[in-house]
């Protein structure tokens, strides 16, 4: 039997294998490696994509927020609100710019971050930073209209939601990074919208922050050799803004696809062992970047995966609060016990567009395989 990887990179480029190839050899041939035409094109139509006025292309999904947090004027003295259940890269350019990340606790349902949480620390932060965990919206309006209260901006990390949608109670509906001041996309190869190495993206409906963004990602530039600020090398590569054109032509359909398996694996894994399974509010649509379920077993589960030919993943096992680089901070233990069980419990299945309905079907088997035995049913 083949393996089932938890993320097929090969597979991917063998759907999109011609118009890449064709993007690819036009950048080439080009030769404007740097800020091409190709860079323009992908940032309106990503924009279009998103709902936005702006986007600029920039060098990764950790650059976004860099850049973002300075456009804001971050710095030195100043908190921002991270959620403690995520990556380490959401809080690092906080650290980048002399402030110190404010650790949140996060929804025992979602995963995201808790507004409840947030409301005890808001008013002592210059930014509020959710993360759309796995492709979930978290809930916007409660946060935003706390950092409203408070006078700060929202800015989304949504390096993990590309095309996700949140349900306004007027019947507007948002897409990820179209709610806060700014939001932030990854295009790390993995993600649903994947590029061939690192780039990244922010958008928004503010012209005037677009352009400090795109300044400092271009060296402080206001002309070739005039440098109006301090800036960065954070702009996006035209050969990555090639293929990342090419790929969001099918997003919307890939998208759709993620949201079919992950339906599949709800329905095919009710009621087995301990699970638990994601939720999605009614006023979510997540694009499940990853399936993530929670269960005490969840090391013994994916041990036997692994012999059974299934890669399955651990996102986040650490958490931020307790990481060895945070250690500053002096958090302990116990300190924020929802995100400490998530790290305990999660677990990351096969999910991406390519992956087939047999494939599917062998995890579920396999899984429920696990849970049969008398020592693993609760």
């Amino acid at each position: 039997m083949s393996r089932i990887p938890l993320v097929d990179l090969a597979a991917a480029y063998d759907r999109h294998r011609e118009a890449i190839d064709a993007a690819i050899r036009a950048v080439v041939e080009d030769t404007r490696f740097i800020l091409g035409r190709e860079v323009g094109e992908f940032e309106s139509a990503f924009a279009a994509f998103c709902g936005s006025t702006h986007a600029v292309g920039l060098a990764s999904g950790t650059a976004a927020i860099h850049l973002s947090l300075a456009a804001l004027g971050v710095g030195p003295g100043d908190e921002v609100a991270v959620p403690a259940h995520t990556f380490v890269a959401t809080a690092e350019p906080v650290s980048w710019l002399g402030a110190r990340p404010r650790f949140v606790e996060v929804d025992a349902e979602t995963g995201g971050m808790d507004p409840d949480a947030l409301k005890a620390v808001v008013d002592r932060v210059r930014a509020v930073l959710p993360v759309h965990l796995y492709g979930l919206p978290v809930d916007l309006d409660p946060i935003g209209a706390l950092a409203a209260a408070a006078g700060v901006p929202v800015v989304e990390d949504a390096a993990q939601a590309h095309g996700a949608e949140y349900l306004r109670d007027d019947g507007s509906v948002l897409r990820a990074g179209g709610y806060g001041r700014i939001g932030c996309f990854s295009f790390y190869p993995g993600k649903n919208l994947g590029a061939f190495g690192d780039a990244g993206a922010v958008t928004t409906a503010d012209p005037v922050l677009a352009e400090r963004i795109r300044r400092l990602a271009n060296h402080g530039r206001t002309s070739k050799y005039e440098h109006l600020t301090v800036g960065y090398a954070e702009r996006m590569d035209t050969l990555q803004a090639a293929v990342l054109a090419v790929k969001l032509r099918t997003l919307a359909e890939d998208n759709r696809r993620r949201r079919e398996l992950a339906a599949g694996y709800r329905t095919g894994l009710a009621g087995v062992g301990d699970l638990v399974l994601p939720v999605e509010p009614p006023n979510r649509r997540g694009v499940y970047h990853l399936f993530v379920l929670r269960s005490r077993h969840r090391d013994g589960l994916r041990e036997h995966l692994r012999r059974a030919g299934i890669d399955a993943g651990v996102h986040y096992p650490i958490p931020l609060h307790l990481q060895p680089a945070y250690a500053s901070l002096g958090h302990r233990p116990g300190d924020l016990p929802v995100t400490e069980a998530w790290a305990r419990e999660c677990l990351s299945l096969p999910i991406y567009p390519e992956l087939t309905d047999g494939q599917l079907a062998t995890v579920l088997a396999r899984v429920r395989d696990y849970f049969a035995s008398t020592a693993h049913r609760s």
